[in-house]
């Protein structure tokens, strides 16, 4: 399976992820956010950072690129796409998920290893996990407090959207703990964390974020 990761100007995380896209046993393929060429891959992740400097709005500039216009196409024929930290922002922004990613309500910025509830065990992103497991993955963000209308989050909450949920303390004032979300067809995915920097024991605080890249690869066979 070939999984590409878009680099945009400021990714920091690009080539974390595609370290963890090879560990979950798959190719990861580069792609750049100024082409429109997708390269046939089968999954796209959209990787933290800060891109285009969090001008005007975090991932608003990139949303408009070239390729995630094509992203934002393909995406709604079916192919799976996971958006982390950064790469959420840039979701929310180009329209294929609900909401928006604010300054945190405490305006520091927070990097610490966090605690989520998994909500959502049957996406494209997370089927290798169970309903209710705790999982264990850093975050890292200034401006990664998930708000939507009150509206918005009832419907979210009733078509059971919700994939992630912060537990042991919400890192970020994020609206009813919700650290991601995902399209209706489960085939859409962001999270603020970064399942990326917990696929190995001697780097991260767990192993645990290594089960999103398995999961698309999962999916792919089912599919």
């Amino acid at each position: 399976m070939r999984i590409g990761v878009i680099t945009f100007p400021g990714s920091l995380d690009d080539v974390d992820a595609a370290r963890a896209v090879r560990l979950a046993g798959a190719e990861p393929v580069s792609l750049w956010h100024g082409e429109h060429d997708l390269k046939d891959v089968d999954a796209v992740v959209l990787p933290g950072g800060f891109s285009y400097g969090d001008y005007l709005r975090a991932g608003a500039i990139a949303a408009r690129s070239p390729l995630v216009r094509d992203v934002v196409a393909a995406a709604r024929t079916g192919l799976p796409v996971l958006g982390i930290c950064n790469g959420f922002q840039v979701l929310c922004e180009a329209g294929l998920l609900p909401g928006a990613l604010t300054r945190n309500s405490h305006l520091h910025f927070r990097n610490r290893d966090q605690a989520l509830l998994v909500e959502r065990a049957d996406t494209a992103w997370t089927s290798s996990f169970a309903q209710g497991q705790t999982i264990v993955v850093p975050v890292k963000n200034g401006e990664g407090r998930y708000v939507a209308a009150d509206a918005d989050l009832d419907r979210l909450e009733g078509e059971g959207r919700v994939v992630v949920r912060y537990t042991g303390g919400n890192p970020n004032g994020s609206s009813r703990d919700i650290a991601g979300v995902t399209s209706a067809d489960g085939r859409v995915v962001g999270l603020m964390p970064h399942p990326e920097h917990a696929v190995e024991d001697l780097t991260g605080p767990s192993t645990d974020g290594l089960g999103f890249f398995v999961s698309v690869l999962q999916a792919a066979v089912a599919a």
